[in-house]
C-alpha cells in the first residue's frame, strides 16, 4: 500500500481522506453529522436520567438538528447563489462584477477566485479588444485621410499630378500597406497559423545584411516626409559587434529579421543627431542559442513605462528635449509588439535592461533545445 502524500501546509491529504482539509465543505458535512449525533446522544442520556418521554426527546432532536443544518446549508448556498448571478453577469458582459468570498479556506473560495479570475481576464481582453478597435480605426483614418485629400486636390485640379505629389499619395499608401500587413501578422499569431521555420545560420553576414538593408531604406526614403512608420534618418550610425566572428545560431531568420529590424527602427528613431546604434550578438547558454543586444544613445525609456514599451499600439515617447527625440514620428506602434511576437514564436526573451546611457534592448534565443 502507497502511504499517505501529504501537501503543502498539511490542508491536503491523499489516502482515504484524499483532498480532506480543515475547512472543506467535506469536513463541515462530517462535523454536521457528528454533532447532530452528539445531540442526539446527549438527548437521549437526559431522557433516560430524567425519565423524559421517548417523544418528546425525538422532538427536539429533530428541531437542533434542523437548525443546525439550516445553519450550514445558508453558509453553502448563499454563496454559490451569489456565484450563480455574477457568472450570468459576466456572461451577458458584464465583467465588473466580483463574487465575494475568494478568502474563504474550503472549496467555495476557490470556485469565487476562480470566477474572479476568469472576469478579470475577460475585462482585460474587453478593454483591449476596445481599444484595438479604436486604435485601428485612428491608424487606418490618417492615411487615408491623407490620400484621400491628395486625390481630391488632383481631380479638382487644384494640384497637378506630379512625381511630388504622386510620392505624397504613395508614402500614405505605403504606410496603409504595412500597418495592414502587421495587424496580418498579429492576427496569425493570435489564431496560432505561424509556423516557425528553424535553421542553422551565420550571425555576423546575417546581420551585416540587416543593417545594409536598414541603411538602403532609410537612404531611399529620405527624400520623403516621415508618416509611414519607417525611420528617415541618414544621420545615424549603425554599428555591429559580433563576438566570436564565426558565431552561428539556430532560429528563424525571417522571424529574426523581424526582430532585429524593428529594434533598429525603434533605435534610430530615438537617437540624437548624428548618435550611434549597437547591434551586439553573443553565443546564448545553450546549443546555437543566441543573445542580442540592440543599444542607442538617446533619452532612454523610463523605468515606469518599461513593461508598456512591448504592448500593441503604444507609443509612448522615451522622454528628453525635442532635440534628443529627432526623427521619432511615432509610428503604428507596432513595431516592438511585432518583436515580441517573433521572439516568444522561438520561445525566447526580450525586455529592456539597464543601461547606464540610451536604451538598451535585450533579446535570448534558446536554439536548439537540449533534448
Amino acid at each position: 500500500m502507497r502511504p499517505p502524500r501529504h501537501e503543502a501546509g498539511g490542508l491536503a491529504v491523499s489516502g482515504p481522506f484524499g483532498g480532506l482539509r480543515p475547512f472543506s465543505i467535506k469536513t463541515k458535512l462530517g462535523a454536521l453529522v457528528v454533532v447532530s449525533v452528539f445531540i442526539t446522544t446527549g438527548l437521549l442520556l437526559v431522557a433516560m436520567k430524567t425519565e423524559t418521554e421517548l417523544r418528546f426527546i425525538t422532538v427536539f432532536s429533530v428541531i437542533a438538528t434542523l437548525l443546525i443544518t439550516q445553519f450550514v446549508a445558508h453558509s453553502l448556498t448563499a454563496p454559490l447563489d451569489e456565484m450563480n448571478a455574477v457568472a450570468r453577469a459576466v456572461s451577458h458582459g458584464d465583467y465588473t462584477r466580483r463574487a465575494r468570498g475568494a478568502d474563504r479556506r474550503d472549496e467555495l473560495g476557490d470556485v469565487a477566485s476562480t470566477i474572479n479570475a476568469m472576469a478579470d481576464d475577460l475585462e482585460a481582453q474587453d478593454t483591449q479588444r476596445k481599444e484595438l478597435v479604436a486604435n485601428v480605426s485612428h491608424e487606418l483614418r490618417t492615411p487615408i485621410a491623407g490620400l484621400r485629400a491628395v486625390l481630391e486636390n488632383v481631380v479638382d485640379g487644384v494640384s497637378a499630378a506630379d512625381p511630388e505629389t504622386m510620392r505624397t499619395a504613395l508614402k500614405q499608401t505605403e504606410r496603409l500597406g504595412r500597418l495592414v500587413e502587421t495587424l496580418l501578422d498579429l492576427s496569425r499569431l493570435d489564431n496560432g497559423v505561424v509556423p516557425l521555420k528553424a535553421r542553422r545560420f551565420e550571425v555576423w553576414p546575417y546581420l551585416s545584411g540587416v543593417l545594409k538593408e536598414a541603411n538602403m531604406v532609410a537612404s531611399a526614403r529620405a527624400g520623403i516626409a516621415s508618416g509611414s512608420g519607417s525611420h528617415t534618418r541618414t544621420d545615424v550610425h549603425l554599428h555591429l559587434d559580433v563576438s566570436p566572428p564565426e558565431l552561428t545560431a539556430h532560429a528563424d531568420a525571417e522571424r529574426l529579421h523581424q526582430v532585429v529590424a524593428n529594434l533598429i527602427d525603434n533605435a534610430v528613431k530615438h537617437s540624437p543627431p548624428h548618435g550611434r546604434v549597437t547591434v551586439r550578438a553573443r553565443r546564448g547558454y545553450g546549443p546555437e542559442s543566441l543573445d542580442l543586444e540592440v543599444l542607442d544613445e538617446g533619452p532612454g525609456i523610463p523605468e515606469a513605462e518599461r513593461h508598456r514599451v512591448f504592448e500593441r499600439f503604444n507609443r509612448g515617447s522615451h522622454g528628453g528635449t525635442p532635440a534628443q527625440n529627432a526623427g521619432n514620428d511615432g509610428g503604428t506602434g507596432l513595431g516592438l509588439a511585432i518583436a515580441r511576437w517573433a521572439v516568444d514564436l522561438h520561445g525566447g526573451h526580450i525586455g529592456v535592461a539597464e543601461s547606464p546611457r540610451g536604451c538598451r534592448i535585450q533579446v535570448t534565443l534558446p536554439g536548439l533545445s537540449d533534448g
